[in-house]
């Protein structure tokens, strides 16, 4: 039985335990990396095909009659024709839970940056301003506690509900948006132009979905308060990029903090990396990135295929 690993750089490997995966009893091909164009002909003869974000169209998967089983290294399944994949029976996991921690944590650190002024006040401390003042302290950039302040949270699942627990010990109250045409049994929701009005920091937690793209547009941008700061680790598509930049440039908003693009990598031109933006934190989709989170994606990689070679029920079953 052959395995074909299309994007293996994708996980770091260089500090893994990928002892596991490799001991399973396949036929191994593993790719660095792997380009759109690429993956018709090297899963054209795979029983098993593992990705995190090289694309398994619909035209990839009608060439891949020996095809089985996907397992995506990621909890997001766009990577992946769902559609596509049941049509032609194929089955497909992905992998939970695995990376809470350190996202959790890129979280809380945009956040602290973003409210207590760091890269301004590391700026000031080498570029010579603190030396020339007065004082034994630098007061240029005021700031504020977050005890007190309202977090706003679109999408209270894992991760939502991760992020609103730290908030406790920071004495924040922790509000939860109600999506446009969605019912909620579990948490008081609010409707989203007033939670947009109440909170003082809103991160977001949602996926990528028809609903999702743009819910954070200009009119939305327009709705939050002037000393507000905007998380996004969730998916870049769900912010208008250039209407975050125009509302940070215009002081609309206080700040805000990108783990993720709408394009990735980006490209020149990308209109959130520009040096003229005011209190913004961009870093290149590593949120999930410590060395446990992406070790406990491999285990559980290598359990979603060791179910499916024993004929056991899959894990983390998509489809």
């Amino acid at each position: 039985m052959k395995a074909v690993l299309l994007d293996c750089d994708s996980l770091g490997p260089t500090d893994l335990d990928l002892g596991a995966l490799l001991a399973l009893p396949v036929d191994w091909a593993i790719y660095p990396d792997t380009s759109p164009d690429e993956v018709s002909e090297r899963i054209a003869d795979a029983d098993i095909v593992l990705t995190n974000k090289a694309p398994i169209t619909a035209l990839s998967l009608s060439q891949a009659s020996r095809l089985k089983m996907i397992s995506i290294m990621a909890t997001g399944t766009n990577a992946v024709d769902l559609q596509a994949a049941a049509q032609y029976q194929v089955a497909v996991c992905n992998a939970v839970k695995y990376g809470t921690g350190s996202v959790v944590q890129h979280v809380w650190a945009l956040i602290l940056a973003l409210t207590t002024k760091l890269t301004d006040c590391q700026r000031a401390a080498v570029d010579g301003t603190w030396q020339q003042s007065s004082l034994f302290c630098l007061l240029d950039f005021p700031v504020e506690e977050l005890q007190g302040k309202v977090l706003g949270i679109v999408g209270a699942g894992e991760l939502g509900c991760a992020v609103a627990k730290v908030a406790e010990a920071f004495g924040l109250e922790v509000i939860y948006a109600a999506l446009p045409g969605r019912e909620y049994a579990d948490q008081q929701r609010v409707e989203l132009k007033a939670f947009l009005g109440r909170a003082d920091i809103v991160s977001l937690h949602c996926p990528l979905t028809d609903e999702t793209v743009n819910l954070i547009d200009d009119a939305e941008l327009a709705l939050m308060k002037p000393s507000a700061i905007l998380i996004n680790t969730a998916r870049g598509g769900v912010v208008n990029e250039v209407a975050l930049k125009q509302a940070l440039l215009k002081g609309e908003i206080a700040g805000a903090g990108v783990d993720v693009l709408t394009n990735e990598p980006p490209r020149e031109g990308n209109p959130l990396l520009d040096n003229r933006i005011p209190n913004l934190s961009v870093t290149p989709h590593c949120a999930w990135v410590a060395r446990q989170s992406r070790q406990r994606l491999v285990d559980q990689t290598v359990e979603n295929l060791r179910a499916f070679l024993q004929g056991e029920p899959l894990l983390r079953a998509v489809l």
